[in-house]
């Protein structure tokens, strides 16, 4: 199947997977508090952040296995990528088990703090519910590593439309469940179902997509269980530089400047931001298609899915801050109400950092596809510290013009630290970069505009 048509059904299967995530999001809302009300849907939304956070406790293991599977399988090292494979599959087993263990003890020692008996949820219904959302979150470990084997054989469209349908399914029964009048057991209970059933089927359609067991039998390798440990704490640290850019800066926001700036600050932000999504979209529709060229060795091809990703990105990010910059004031007012009145000075430094977001937005998947987290995610960590620690001073100076400066220093710093070491990795120069960039968007303009006069 040709590059074009990956890239194709990749891109059509993430909007509509972001869609149905969107439409979760939304439709939910109104069946819940119609079905328990306002005050008890917010305790079931505070009950859900322990099962979030337990998403992250597989450290990364499925990521480090799934990226060293594809590189393996792609370099034609199939025996390499079956051990991946068994010795991928024993860490996430061990690290299912390990999460198990840690919910019935988490739970046990929070009942044992009597928190449960501070709900408006009745206690055992509280407990049974999230044992149950938990188990859900654990089993989800496994479609990070199995995802790899679509991945391998360039069948990526395929894993996405699984997941969208199994978001669906979540959506259909969760509703059916609220309009029978369920309680938030039979939510959970609902919702651990469509988890059983879906992942042994997803994990047994990846397994026939590939057919790997017929060719070679994976065997369990203690090199790497530890190269999939080492490298997968590597991918933990992304949700903890995040964690110290978002919180940090939000926080010295609320001691600098106060309660009603952090919610000019946070709303400008998700509103201005609202453009990284389109980022999203390019560089997850691209990565599995720039991974196997990497694996294969077919760096050039590599080449241009890379710079082609980086100049759509930069474009949209164009384009988005020019609309953004013209209308996204007025539309803040509508969105807000008229009720908080962010600085313009402010605005406009945001849409700045909008630019260069798109592009270590789009570098940092190289490291991904060549599975060497630390070389991104220690780079975050450090620009982030930095960031939230310039949020203090600049704050206190310049009000919320300079914590939205201090917010864009991480833009800034990735861009010169990860732009170059990208480059590097596809043996091309920054100038060579662009110079591609310049070539493909005058090439994409000149057929856009004959595509308008032939419509005239």
């Amino acid at each position: 199947m040709s590059l074009k048509n990956n890239l194709i059904k990749n891109g059509i299967g993430f909007t509509i997977q972001k869609g149905i995530r969107i439409l979760e999001q939304l439709l939910l809302v109104p069946f819940f508090i119609s079905a328990w009300g306002a005050d008890y849907y917010g305790e079931w939304i505070t009950l859900t952040i322990i099962p979030s956070i337990l998403a992250f406790s597989d450290l990364g293991f499925g990521s480090a296995a799934a990226n060293s599977f594809v590189l393996k399988y792609a370099s034609g090292d199939k025996q390499g990528a079956a051990n991946i494979g068994s010795s991928g599959f024993f860490v996430v087993t061990a690290t299912v088990i390990a999460g198990l263990l840690i919910t019935v003890l988490l739970l046990y020692g929070l009942n044992g703090f009597h928190v449960f008996d501070k709900l408006l949820i009745d206690k055992w219904d509280a407990i049974m519910a999230l044992f149950m959302m938990m188990i859900s979150k654990i089993l989800s470990f496994y479609q990070q590593l199995f995802e790899a084997y679509y991945r391998a054989v360039r069948r990526a469209a395929l894993s996405i439309n699984l997941m969208s349908v199994y978001s669906g399914l979540n959506i259909v029964v969760g509703v059916t469940v609220l309009v029978l009048g369920g309680d938030v057991v039979a939510f959970a209970a609902a919702n651990l179902v469509v988890s059983l059933m879906f992942y042994p089927v997803y994990i047994l359609i990846s397994r026939r997509v590939l057919s790997l067991e017929k060719e070679c039998k994976g065997q369990i390798h203690k090199e790497d269980m530890q190269m999939i440990a080492k490298k997968g704490f590597g991918y933990l640290l992304s949700p903890i530089w995040q964690s110290v850019y978002y919180q940090g800066t939000t926080f010295v926001v609320r001691l600098t400047l106060g309660p009603g700036a952090v919610a000019i600050f946070n709303t400008v932000r998700t509103l201005s931001r609202t453009v990284n999504q389109i980022f999203n979209l390019v560089s997850s529709t691209a990565f599995p298609e720039l991974q196997y060229e990497i694996g294969a060795k077919n760096m050039n091809m590599a080449k241009k899915i890379f710079n082609g990703t980086m100049g759509l990105n930069i474009l949209f990010a164009i384009v988005g801050c020019i609309f953004l910059y013209f209308f996204g004031l007025d539309f803040y007012e509508l969105w807000v109400k008229k009720v908080l009145s962010p600085p313009t000075a402010m605005w406009n430094v945001f849409l700045i950092g909008v630019l260069f977001n798109s592009i270590w937005w789009s570098a940092m998947y190289i490291f991904q596809a060549i599975n060497k987290p630390y070389e991104f995610t220690v780079a975050g960590v450090v620009c982030a510290i930095i960031s939230a620690g310039l949020c203090y001073p600049f704050s206190y100076v310049w009000g919320l013009q300079g914590a939205a400066l201090a917010y864009i220093t991480l833009d800034i710093l990735l861009v010169l630290y990860v732009l170059p070491r990208a480059c590097k990795v596809l043996d091309q120069s920054i100038k060579e970069l662009l110079m591609n960039i310049i070539k493909d968007m005058t090439i994409f303009i000149k057929m856009l505009s004959a595509k308008m006069k032939i419509r005239r």
